[in-house]
């Protein structure tokens, strides 16, 4: 038996050569989407690994000699991608083992998720008898936003019937959130969503069947990748609940695990099991084997990646204690609702924090009946100025350890909000308390602010309430941190890459 941990899952994410074995004539088959995207990132530069097509009955596809074995091929092959009828994999299997293929992607539908669990296992034992790690069967593969390796068959675009051409299946950018699913479906679904929220990808990948390669493999590989900073996982089921625990224990110390788990009914565990052949077991075991690993767990897709751009982005807290910054008073008490609710407190302010702030009202900085207690509100009076120097007094204040400032766009007193978020993100840098941000609305102003919040590192949401929620998961990290006695070491090093990353953000302005 070989080591099925890691080994050679570095080969999964950054390859140098890769061979598509099923690579067909026709447009609408899997083989050739696969082999039509990879080679267009290799053209495009995104993709360094060499691409060969592997067919016995074709010669030339896209312009490209076709291979009639992965044998044939005249280099040596890390990856292969297996898109042929199931019944053909294992024969398949025993070529790329005489080539010394260090792992094969099986996208291959028809073993243990219809009953044919002889033949998965067959598969697997040959793949293990020559070192063959398998990701699969019946998956989507691979995307590396780093790398350029695309091994899902949905095409990017779509015509439609007036000859217009849609973004159809689009790719996120590159990032530092990595996504393993169970689902390929979700999966995609989820990279559109993160394309649409501008959540940057480190990795995508779909295990399917898990019939070798699985959660517990990838999280323990992408606790030390360069390129993740954060993991999430949609999960069915978990073959090996200890295994899990011990190594996933482990790679919460240095990065957060978002767990979206699904099956939680008696129809959602029925459903699980005819999709992916998961047995989706009692649900208060996985809440217990999560709380014990440290995973933080999502209710729902929204929050699983409301979190992630939270936990990407900022700091945990050191405490429970959340500070509300707002120019209305509406929002306010929706954010210290959904805070107390989870748990969360928000305490009246007493101390040096609230003396600043009578200061301020007193020499007629902040308007005579702004409400300085917390939340605090600026009301509709609100200016540039007033928000940064309440946030600079609260994120220096001992009695707040988290954030959340509602900067709705639509006062008088924010002319430019692209003014207030240099301002405010500027100051959020300056201090290791996490600061989440809100502006509602779906105009053209609330949106762009929005998304100048995410790209100079505060998150930013559309309601209170998810932007509180994402800091509940800040605290529930920290706390976690705190217990393990690495709190200290995560956010030195956590502030390390932040200032590096706001460097490169002020560089990449300055040069646009």
């Amino acid at each position: 038996m070989i080591d099925m941990t890691t080994q050679n899952l570095e080969k999964l994410f950054y390859p140098e050569s890769i061979a598509v074995v099923g690579v067909s004539r026709e447009e609408e088959k899997l083989g050739h989407v696969i082999f039509r995207v990879l080679l267009e990132n290799r053209r495009k530069g995104l993709l360094r690994a060499r691409v060969y097509g592997v067919n016995p009955r074709a010669d030339y596809i896209l312009g490209e000699k076709i291979y009639p074995s992965v044998e044939a091929v005249p280099d040596l092959v890390d990856m292969a991608i297996i898109v042929i009828p199931a019944n053909l994999v294992e024969s398949a299997i025993e070529d790329l083992g005489k080539k010394g293929v260090k792992v094969a992607v099986i996208v291959s539908a028809g073993f243990s998720e219809i009953g044919k669990t002889e033949l998965e296992r067959r598969v697997v034992e040959k793949a293990e008898r020559f070192g063959i790690r398998v990701l699969g069967p019946n998956c989507l593969g691979v995307l590396s936003a780093w790398s350029g390796v695309d091994t899902i068959f949905l095409p990017y675009t779509k015509k439609l019937g007036d000859g217009r051409e849609v973004l159809s299946t689009p790719r996120p950018g590159r990032g530092f959130v990595a996504l393993v699913s169970q689902s390929g479906a979700l999966g995609v679904a989820a990279l559109d969503y993160m394309y649409g929220e501008n959540i940057g990808l480190s990795h995508f990948v779909s295990i399917g069947n898990k019939a070798d390669i699985d959660e517990v493999d990838l999280i323990d590989y992408l606790k030390n990748d360069p390129y993740t900073r954060v993991i999430l996982l949609y999960l069915e089921n978990v073959k090996y609940g200890r295994k899990f625990v011990e190594i996933v224990s482990e790679v919460t110390r240095k990065k957060p695990v978002v767990a979206l788990k699904a099956g939680r009914t008696i129809a959602g565990k029925r459903a699980a099991a005819s999709h992916t052949a998961a047995l989706a077991g009692v649900d208060e075991i996985y809440d217990a084997a999560f709380r014990r690993a440290g995973v933080i767990r999502a209710n729902d897709m929204e929050e699983l990646f409301d979190l992630a751009k939270a936990l990407a982005k900022q700091p945990p807290a050191k405490g429970d204690k959340v500070g509300i910054l707002t120019d209305g008073g509406g929002a306010g008490v929706m954010a210290t609702d959904m805070a107390e609710m989870l748990g969360l407190r928000v305490p009246e302010l007493v101390g040096e924090a609230r003396d600043r702030l009578e200061e301020l009202k007193a020499r007629g900085f902040l308007p005579e009946f702004a409400q300085v207690s917390n939340p605090v509100d600026l009301t509709g009076s609100a200016t540039d100025k007033m928000y940064v120097e309440t946030a600079r007094i609260l994120l220096e204040s001992e009695e707040i350890d988290a954030l959340a400032i509602l900067a709705m766009h639509h006062v008088p007193g924010i002319p430019d909000p692209i003014v207030l978020v240099k301002e405010l993100s500027k100051i959020a840098m300056e201090h290791a308390k996490p600061v989440v941000v809100v502006d509602i609305g779906g105009s053209e102003a609330a949106v762009l602010e929005r998304k100048e919040f995410d790209a100079n590192g505060l998150p930013a949401y559309p309601t209170p309430e998810r932007a509180v929620k994402a800091l509940w998961g800040l605290v529930k990290y920290g706390e976690y941190l705190l217990r393990k006695g690495s709190f200290d070491e995560y956010v030195n090093n956590f502030l390390r890459i932040r200032t590096k990353d706001l460097i490169n953000i002020q560089i990449n302005s300055a040069s646009g």
